[in-house]
C-alpha cells in the first residue's frame, strides 16, 4: 500500500489507476477551497469530516463521515482509500494514529505527523516556541484546576489575562480575565469550550500590542529541489473572543518588525518541517513581535488572499503539497469580512447578494454549511481596492448587505 514509487510532483488522471489521491481530514470552508485548488491541478480528492454534507464534501470526488478523533475509524478510512497524501485541515484528529500511518509509509502527512501533533495542542506548540526555540511569547502557564489558575495569575501572568483551552478551535472557550471576579466564569467557559472535557487550560498575560497579524509562511520545493521558505505580505486582522471577524492585506509594519516576524515564522516552521502553508499568528508593538500560535494549514484570516494575491493561500498550499513552485506575489490591497448565519436553523437562504456584488471590487463566498448558528461563519465578503482602508470599508459593507433568511420566508 506504500506509494513511494510515484514522484511527489507527478500528477495522473483522477478516478483512474494513475490518479494522485489526496485525502483531506476536515472539510470546512478552508478545506473546500484547498480541494478545489487540488482538483484544478488534476488530483483526486477524498473529503473526510465528522458531519454529512460539509462544504468540502460538496466538491470532493468522494466523501466519508467519521469521528476523526477515533484512531480505528481514521485508520479504516485511510486503508480503504489508500491516499498518497493526507492533509489535516483541522486540529481535532487522532494525530498519534497519523504518526503511525506516516511511520508505516502508508501515506505522506502534510506537513508532517509531528507538526500535526504539536499544533493540535497549544501546550505543545507554546513550549516548543518559548522553551526550545527561544522565541518571544507572552508569559504563560498551564493549569488543571481553578486554584492553579488563581495561582498562575498571581505568580506568572498578572491581570488582565487571557484564558483558553489547550485544545480548541476558532476561539471556543477563550475569554479575558479583567478582575478576580471573572476567574470562575472564565474557567467554566474554558472547560466548556475545549475539545476534550476536563482538559488543561493555558493562561497568558495580555500583551498591549498595536495590532496582530497572520504571516502566511509557505515551505515549498524551489529550483534546486530543496525546500525554500516564502512569505506572503502580512495580514492584519481583528478577532473577537479568538474568532476572526475581518482581515486585510497588506498590514503596514516597520521594516524591523517585519524582519522580526519573518524570523519567528521561519524558525517555527523550519522546526515543524514538511511542505505546505502555515498560518503564523503574531502580536506586534512598534518593532517588537511576539509569537502567539501557528497552524500548519491555510488560515481563516487568509481568505483575504482571494482578493489580493496571484495565488490564494489555498493555491499555495496545493502547489506546495504537490512539490510545485509557488508565487506569493501581492497583486492588490484587499480585505475580507465575515458573513454570519444570524439564526439557528438548518438550510437557510441568503438574500441581497446582488446588492453586495454591486460594490466595486467585491466578491462573495457562501460556504454551503448545512446548519446555521447565529455566530457561525457562513460566508465571507472579499474586496480588492487601492488601499486596505477602502477595502476594509467595502468588505464590511458587502458582508452587512448579505441577509440570511429562513428557507420558509
Amino acid at each position: 500500500m506504500a506509494h513511494s514509487s510515484q514522484n511527489s510532483s507527478t500528477i495522473g488522471t483522477p478516478l483512474s489507476k494513475s490518479a494522485k489521491k489526496i485525502m483531506l481530514l476536515g472539510c470546512g470552508e478552508l478545506g473546500k477551497e484547498v480541494i478545489i485548488s487540488l482538483q484544478r491541478l488534476g488530483c483526486e480528492v477524498i473529503g473526510v469530516d465528522r458531519y454529512e454534507n460539509a462544504p468540502g464534501h460538496q466538491v470532493a470526488h468522494r466523501s466519508h463521515v467519521i469521528d476523526m478523533t477515533d484512531a480505528a475509524a481514521l485508520r479504516k478510512v485511510i486503508e480503504q482509500e489508500q491516499p498518497h497524501i493526507i492533509v489535516p485541515e483541522i486540529e481535532a484528529i487522532a494525530t498519534d494514529e497519523l504518526a503511525k500511518i506516516e511511520a508505516e509509509n502508508l501515506a505522506e502527512i502534510i506537513p508532517t505527523a509531528r507538526a500535526t501533533q504539536l499544533t493540535m495542542n497549544r501546550e505543545g506548540i507554546r513550549k516548543l516556541a518559548a522553551e526550545e526555540l527561544g522565541l518571544k511569547t507572552s508569559k504563560f502557564d498551564f493549569v488543571e484546576s481553578i486554584e492553579d489558575l488563581k495561582n498562575a495569575i498571581q505568580q506568572t501572568t498578572g491581570l488582565p489575562a487571557i484564558v483558553k483551552p489547550v485544545m480548541s478551535s476558532s476561539g471556543k472557550g477563550q475569554s479575558e480575565i479583567k478582575t478576580e471576579a471573572d476567574i470562575k466564569t472564565a474557567w467554566d467557559y474554558a472547560m466548556s469550550g475545549g475539545r476534550v472535557s476536563g482538559g488543561r487550560i493555558i493562561v497568558e498575560e495580555k500583551i498591549n500590542f498595536d495590532y496582530e497579524i497572520t504571516l502566511l509562511t509557505v515551505r515549498a520545493i524551489g529550483r534546486n529541489g530543496e525546500i525554500e521558505t516564502h512569505f506572503c505580505a502580512p495580514i492584519g486582522h481583528i478577532q473577537k473572543d479568538g474568532d476572526y471577524i475581518e482581515s486585510w492585506q497588506p498590514q503596514e509594519m516597520t521594516p524591523k518588525a517585519l524582519e522580526n516576524a519573518q524570523h519567528i515564522a521561519k524558525t517555527i516552521t523550519s522546526n515543524l518541517g514538511g511542505r505546505g502553508i502555515f498560518g503564523v499568528e503574531l502580536f506586534v508593538a512598534g518593532d517588537e513581535v511576539w509569537f502567539s500560535e501557528v497552524s500548519p494549514r491555510p488560515h481563516d484570516t487568509g481568505m483575504a488572499t482571494m482578493a489580493t494575491q496571484r495565488q490564494t493561500e489555498f493555491d499555495l498550499h496545493a502547489r506546495a503539497i504537490l512539490g510545485l513552485p509557488v508565487n506569493t506575489e501581492l497583486t492588490s490591497p484587499g480585505a475580507s469580512a465575515v458573513i454570519y448565519g444570524g439564526r439557528d436553523e438548518d438550510a437557510i437562504c441568503f438574500d441581497n447578494i446582488d446588492k453586495a456584488l454591486l460594490i466595486e471590487g467585491s466578491d462573495i463566498r457562501l460556504f454551503g454549511k448545512p446548519e446555521s448558528f447565529i455566530k457561525r461563519r457562513m460566508g465571507v465578503a472579499t474586496v480588492f481596492a487601492d488601499t486596505t482602508e477602502k477595502a476594509r470599508e467595502k468588505a464590511k459593507q458587502a458582508a452587512s448587505l448579505v441577509k440570511p433568511i429562513s428557507s420558509t420566508e
